[in-house]
């Protein structure tokens, strides 16, 4: 299986319009624009959503090596609101490539490249899983 049928498979993500725009070893970049169906009721955008994005990212940055890697711990900071219309990237670099606990951050900014949120995570990785690449 590849990393991109892997993903085609996160359902959560594509249904709420997220896209990955880079996967590299280490390193990628989701997408998405925000639109009604992500806004709270003070029509901003919900805060699961920043973490979804970030997550996604996340994963996309520590299952770049082929393991199946899943989050265990992550913590999310929502520095500025977003509105609908905006569009929103989330960009992970794996700072901790260990063999079974990788850390990541993720920043999250608007369109104009302001920081919206950072995430920090870290994963755990089963290596007695079916390699993904």
């Amino acid at each position: 299986m590849t990393l991109k049928e892997y993903f085609a498979g996160d359902h959560f993500a594509s249904n709420a319009g997220m896209e990955i725009t880079l996967l590299e070893e280490g390193h990628a970049i989701v997408e998405m624009t925000v639109d009604d169906r992500h806004l709270n009721g003070a029509q901003f955008c919900q805060g699961g959503v920043f973490f979804t994005l970030a997550d996604l990212a996340f994963a996309c940055a520590t299952n770049s090596h082929g393991i199946p890697t899943v989050t265990v711990t992550a913590n999310i900071t929502i520095l500025r609101a977003a509105t609908k219309g905006m569009r929103l990237r989330a960009e992970a670099h794996e700072i901790f490539d260990h063999k079974a606990l990788p850390f990541a951050e993720v920043r999250v900014t608007d369109g104009d490249g302001m920081l919206l949120a950072v995430l920090t995570a870290s994963g755990y990785r089963k290596r007695n899983a079916p390699a993904l690449v």
